[in-house]
């Protein structure tokens, strides 16, 4: 058989193998033009997310610098989040008096107690808080003038199948039932914490509505746990539609919810944030965009880490005691100095620290 290599014929223009005649571009070529245009597309969305994350950090660390003017320290009108273990018969008389020694001299006046969680049908059984009426006696004894309110609560089926529905109005109804049936225990208000709870959700509001009416028949306060509120204009939005989580508020809803109730305490932890200057820069605009749509009439608690966990959202070195003060501080400073229906909500008592403690009466109380 002929081995003999074919000649091109006269004019014919030789190809390597794998190669397009008359172009020359075989894939390997047009591989190295894919790899090129995937890098710089790759590399436009990184510097797309990169450069305005690193403008808002930026802008957080220069909400930090400054000095809080003078007075803004405590207005006596603090709170501080208490576990189950106080109304399900794990604490005694000996822990309500190492209680009040803790908080005499404090700012503290409110303290929420767990005594839930409610049922995801909005129904609370009354065995989920058989001592509450002996600490509401005994803190009455111990801390006269500090008043105990139920803290109520439970995961919302907004993200999943699973958990309370506010669109039933069944289950709306039952909690206003739970609500009365807690506070004719004693309770002097009634505190709500629902999660997660998107921002615009009118079902919340007609809720609060018809909690107010209750609250206000029984003398007692309406309060609530806030999501903390959009950091830029309609971020809630942005995040909800890339994670399906929306975390913020907007802070038109912040305001609806605020002018519903007695008092509202801003989650201001929990903020992915790796330093204590970025922590505390973004705890002053949270105070600053707080106060901006809180009405005089009610009391604006902002929550101060009092746990140490180090997970996704959260780093005990930098969401301290003494960054979120500070961000607490130069908030008030710049935006309403003398404001008197503002405080701090400390979360929660079973895992501070005595180093909590002392950044709390030091920075704060003074």
């Amino acid at each position: 058989m002929d081995t003999a290599p074919i000649r091109p014929a006269e004019g014919e223009v030789p190809t390597a193998e794998g190669q397009d005649a008359g172009t020359g571009a075989g894939p390997r070529v047009r591989r190295r033009g894919w790899v090129t245009w995937a890098r710089r597309a790759v590399l436009g969305v990184v510097l797309a997310v990169l450069v305005p994350l690193l403008a808002v950090e930026t802008a957080l660390r220069v909400n930090y610098a400054g000095d809080p003017a003078d007075g803004t320290y405590t207005r006596n009108k603090d709170a501080i989040w208490l576990g189950h273990a106080w109304v399900d018969g794990r604490k005694g008389d000996a822990d309500v008096e190492a209680l009040a020694r803790r908080l005499r001299d404090t700012g503290i006046r409110d303290l929420y107690v767990h005594s839930g969680p409610l049922e995801h049908d909005g129904t609370l059984p009354e065995s989920d808080h058989p001592k509450a009426r002996w600490l509401i006696a005994a803190v009455h004894r111990e801390l006269p003038g500090v008043r105990v309110q139920a803290w109520l609560g439970d995961k919302l089926a907004s993200e999943s199948p699973d958990g309370l529905r506010l669109e039933r109005a069944g289950t709306r109804a039952a909690v206003v039932r739970s609500t009365r049936q807690i506070l004719a225990t004693g309770f002097e208000g009634a505190h709500f914490d629902l999660e997660p709870l998107h921002s615009g959700d009118r079902d919340y509001l007609s809720l609060l509505d018809d909690l107010r009416r209750v609250t206000r028949d029984n003398n007692a306060l309406l309060s609530v746990a806030a999501h903390q509120i959009d950091p830029l204009p309609a971020f809630h939005s942005f995040w909800g539609t890339t994670t399906g989580h929306p975390k913020w508020w907007s802070q038109a809803y912040f305001g609806q919810v605020a002018r519903r109730v007695d008092q509202i305490a801003v989650m201001s932890y929990d903020t992915m944030q790796p330093l204590q200057s970025l922590y505390g820069g973004y705890v002053a605009q949270q105070t600053s965009l707080a106060l901006e749509v809180t009405p005089a009439s009610t009391d604006l608690l902002m929550g101060l880490p009092f746990y140490h966990e180090n997970r996704f959202g959260h780093w005990a070195h930098a969401e301290t005691v003494p960054a979120a003060v500070r961000g607490v501080r130069l908030g008030l400073s710049r935006t309403d100095a003398d404001r008197s229906r503002f405080g701090v909500a400390l979360y929660v008592d079973f895992a501070a620290t005595e180093v909590d403690w002392s950044a709390y009466k030091e920075d704060w109380v003074r």
